[in-house]
């Protein structure tokens, strides 16, 4: 009786525990079921949201150079399904990411673009800009064919033309006067930020960087002078040094006092490449021209001539060479400059402005425009030099005179609204430029350099320091040109190694003694990289030589025989930033998200 009871418990016993375990293989399978679905889920969720970045650095990568996105979305019902697929730049497209397929397309806005000003509080605040704004949907198939996350981002791509910056580099910035200097502008750089002075330095509008913000030297670790930066109440205030007078660096918390008027590891904005002024079809300025000049050194004599783009070539207009050769004086060459920094004599295509804008006038009907035009916001004049060498470190120049004022000589001949130059090789801006009845102007070139109103004969360049005497100079116009690196590397690994590059304040290049006299400055000062024409690095000021043209030799060279520096009566130009922005003025794009959904049906 006891041992048939006990058989009858042992398997009462057996039961239950096959039933716990049964139970348990249940639940375990089911957890197992939903920890793979949420695995798939989140995997999906992160594919799709890759999907997302890489189809918005494409809308984002098709502004540079003036472009837009251009197509039709697929329509909403059954998107990226059969034919339904869209076009050009708003189609589907796939990619594969962690083993999923990843389906996006795009749809624009209606009223693209609209005219803004960034509100306040925000990065680049109260700067105009072009907003353009898009919806991106991305969907995660996962390998068993099943849709695993479907997301939209909502966003706006911004265009801020860059002459709103007093100065705005790609690249590391380093500002360090001399004498007092006051920046009346915003200063933006991609890349670290070097604040030093000898006396003082001011800097009125928002300060961000992409880098580390340093008070101090890069080519050293020495920290002097007085910098002070603006508060959001319009009061200056001082950034210290380090113990000793050493550099200091500055992260967002360290200037939180500034408020919104100091920025530091902001995200670096996109900007066009310096390729983009070269001669060359599908070139942004070169392509949107009005007129292409090209000092042709195979011809015998050397020839400038008048270019058009035409089938993705290059070819010389033969009508408006002749008529433009016709004009004398307006265009010519030369090879008697000595660069002292270059170590070169320069061969120069030489523009007369006032002659070439009278030559235009006369012959606009040759040369398809008027110098009243308002495409791209006035005229834009490429100049070139096609030679050996020309795409490589290189002894040419551009140099332009008589641009006192930007009009024709010419009675009832109409003013231009702007002027744009361009050209890929170094610019040479010979005495006073848009002085006299200011109109947006610009030079975009590989390298820029001044020349004063005493420079009238190239042979001054053979002359010792002291006797290349400059005189009282006026220059208003926005550069973007090429600067020097210190230290030769960008970044930290280009600190403490010397070579100063000459600072913001050595932007435009002298090749005279300008002591006692001043070089008036309207503009803004743009940087997007090292110039790939010239390599002369900067060392200083002061010294002596001489150099004999017939033998081509330099005597009694001491120190560097290039320049001493003006008196600065520097400013930003406010007018750049109240919409009067010389022609095809470059833009920086960067992409704001105003929503970020996930959804859990397809759109």
């Amino acid at each position: 009786m006891g041992r048939g009871f006990a058989l009858v418990s042992t398997l009462i016993m057996l039961v239950v525990l096959m039933s716990l375990l049964t139970a348990y293989f249940a639940l375990t399978r089911i957890e197992l079921g939903s920890t793979q679905a949420s695995v798939r889920q989140t995997t999906g969720f992160y594919a799709a949201e890759a999907g997302l970045n890489l189809r918005a650095e494409e809308i984002r990568a098709k502004f540079l150079g003036y472009n837009r996105p251009q197509g039709t979305s697929p329509s909403p019902t059954n998107p990226c399904q059969g034919n339904n697929l869209g076009s050009g730049d708003f189609a589907c497209k796939a990619y594969t990411v962690s083993g999923r397929t990843v389906r996006t397309y795009v749809v624009e806005a209606a009223g693209n673009p609209q005219n803004v000003t960034i509100p306040p509080g925000e990065l680049y605040e109260n700067l105009d800009a072009q907003e353009y704004r898009y919806s991106l949907f991305s969907e995660a198939i996962g390998p068993d064919g099943r849709t695993e996350a479907v997301l939209e981002l909502v966003f706006k791509s911004r265009l801020v033309p860059m002459f709103q910056f007093a100065a705005f580099y790609n690249k590391d910035l380093e500002i360090l006067p001399g004498p007092n200097m006051t920046l009346n502008g915003r200063v933006h750089t991609n890349g670290d930020l070097y604040l030093n002075a000898g006396n003082t330095l001011t800097i009125q509008g928002q300060v961000s960087t992409a880098g580390t913000l340093y008070r101090g030297r890069k080519d050293t670790t020495g920290c002097s002078g007085t910098v002070n930066v603006y508060k959001e109440n319009n009061q200056p205030a001082s950034l210290p040094c380090g113990s000793g007078n050493s550099r200091r660096s500055f992260d967002q918390a360290s200037v939180a006092a500034w408020g919104n008027r100091v920025q530091v590891g902001v995200s670096p904005v996109s900007v066009p490449q310096p390729e983009d002024l070269e001669p060359q079809p599908g070139r942004t300025y070169w392509e949107k021209a009005d007129l292409r000049l090209g000092l042709d050194l195979y011809t015998t004599p050397p020839l400038v001539k008048v270019y058009r783009v035409q089938n993705g070539t290059n070819v010389p207009d033969l009508g408006a060479t002749a008529a433009l050769n016709a004009c004398v004086g307006a265009v010519g060459t030369s090879e008697g400059f000595y660069n002292w920094r270059e170590g070169r004599v320069i061969r120069m295509m030489e523009v007369d402005l006032r002659k070439l804008l009278d030559c235009v006038h006369l012959n606009s009907s040759i040369f398809g425009f008027s110098l009243n035009d308002a495409t791209e916001g006035g005229l834009v004049f490429h100049f070139t030099v096609f030679g050996p060498n020309s795409s490589e470190v290189n002894n040419y120049g551009v140099r332009i005179k008589n641009g006192g004022e930007i009009a024709s000589t010419l009675p009832n001949a109409p003013r231009p609204r702007g002027l744009t130059i361009v050209t890929d090789q170094a610019v040479y801006i010979q005495g006073d430029f848009n002085k006299t009845n200011w109109i947006p102007a610009a030079f975009l070139a590989d390298s820029l350099n001044i020349l004063s109103n005493a420079w009238t004969d190239d042979a001054r360049s053979y002359q010792t320091l002291s006797q290349r005497a400059a005189s009282d100079t006026e220059v208003n116009a926005a550069f973007l040109s090429g600067t020097d690196i210190t230290g030769g590397v960008e970044g930290p690994s280009g600190r403490d190694k010397g070579n100063y590059n000459g600072g913001l304040e050595n932007y435009p290049r002298f090749h005279e003694t300008w002591s006692g006299k001043t070089l008036t400055y309207r503009g803004s000062f743009v940087s997007l990289g090292i110039p790939r024409r010239v390599n002369g690095p900067w060392c200083g000021t002061g010294g002596s030589g001489t150099y004999d043209p017939l033998r081509g030799r330099v005597s009694g060279k001491t120190g560097c025989n290039i320049y001493d520096p003006p008196t600065r009566n520097w400013s930003y130009e406010v007018r750049f930033s109240q919409g009067q922005l010389p022609p095809l003025s470059p833009r920086f794009v960067y992409l704001r998200q105003e929503r970020f959904l996930r959804e859990f049906e397809r759109p």
